[in-house]
């Protein structure tokens, strides 16, 4: 039986080919670690990768932990000691499923590469700093591993020999205003390994941004959109609450191929955006029923910061493909995320 999964790689496997990296270039022995497929419940999911170390060092999960021990124990036993990949099963019975912590007889079918091959991981790292989708096959029965281009609907693809992982660049966020409730948003995408670009060309806001590891532009919301090429794998947020700004980037925005764009204010300020861009702009019925508004889950956000996490709950039931049930508002709901926005 074959497995197939949507394209991915989250900010867990960039730390693992980032690691990855390192140890090859000081000279350590490592193994590679792919979870194959699953039955039951699991804590990682298909396609989720764990560096393991000659020392017993390891970056990324492939479970609870248990499991990971194992492993750990295994490499230093020296039964990873050969150079060709290998299937590794977990969970079959339900004794050894308690063992290894598998909740609910949970099972997991692993792929271990004793020795990759660390320049076909930095053509794969190079790859994704490109923004390019890439596809990397290993068989097991040949040994043979290959780093190549994929296309937009490939994906994961396991059939008991030969595993296929699809791997997308870096998932991206653009909010448009550094204020308050932009630095908890940033803050908390950055933690979920987003590329986050904060864009405010308001003089007022901008000398005090401080967000680690996010970029500061302060050129006009539309054009930096436009100069970011938003794809599928970008979020796009304004948060300004003035028209003058936030419009401009919604315009670009609604016509990229962005999966997400939201707009901070209260309902009837949603409803007079979505009649002042279907007035003023060229942006169809389809492209505006695209805006999410107002931003985030209805979870009765008050504060900056629960107004941020409503923002990332939704982005996230959209990213996974659950947000048509999520983030379906009632009739009766109470104001929904940016509920700090005048009504």
């Amino acid at each position: 039986m074959s497995m197939e999964r949507p394209t991915g790689i989250d900010g867990t496997d960039l730390q693992v080919l980032a690691a990855a990296g390192r140890w090859a270039a000081a000279g350590h022995r490592f193994a590679l670690v792919t979870v194959a497929r699953t039955w039951g419940s699991a804590p990682r999911p298909p396609g989720a990768w764990l560096a393991l170390r000659d020392d017993g060092r390891v970056e990324g999960s492939v479970s609870g932990g248990c499991i990971e021990d194992d492993l750990i124990a295994r490499m230093r036993a020296g039964e990873f000691a050969g150079d060709r990949p290998l299937r590794q099963v977990y969970g079959v019975t339900r004794e050894e499923a308690a063992r290894f912590g598998l909740p609910c007889g949970g099972t997991l079918e692993l792929v271990v590469e004793p020795a990759p091959d660390a320049a076909l991981l930095a053509d794969l790292a190079g790859r994704l700093a490109g923004r390019q989708l890439a596809r990397r096959t290993v068989d097991l029965a040949s040994g043979s591993v290959s780093v190549g281009a994929a296309s937009r609907g490939d994906a994961m693809h396991w059939d008991g020999n030969r595993l296929t992982t699809v791997h997308g660049p870096q998932w991206r966020l653009l909010i448009i205003g550094a204020g308050q409730i932009s630095r908890y948003l940033a803050g908390m995408a950055r933690a979920l390994d987003y590329d986050v670009t904060v864009c405010d060309p308001r003089e007022e806001y901008t000398p005090g941004w401080d967000v680690p590891g996010t970029r500061l532009v302060t050129t006009m919301p539309d054009d930096t959109v436009l100069a970011m090429a938003p794809d599928s794998r970008c979020a796009i947020v304004a948060l300004t609450h003035d028209p003058k700004l936030d419009d401009m980037a919604l315009l670009e925005a609604l016509k990229s191929p962005a999966f997400y764009v939201g707009a901070l204010g209260s309902r009837r300020n949603d409803a007079l955006r979505r009649a002042r861009l279907a007035e003023h702009f060229d942006l169809s019925d389809a492209e505006l029923a695209r805006l999410h508004g107002p931003v985030g889950l209805p979870i009765g956000s008050r504060t900056p910061p629960e107004i941020a996490v409503a923002i990332l709950a939704e982005m996230i039931a959209v990213k996974n493909g659950a947000g048509d049930a999520a983030t379906r508002r009632p009739a009766d709901a109470p104001r929904a995320a940016g509920a700090l926005a005048a009504p």
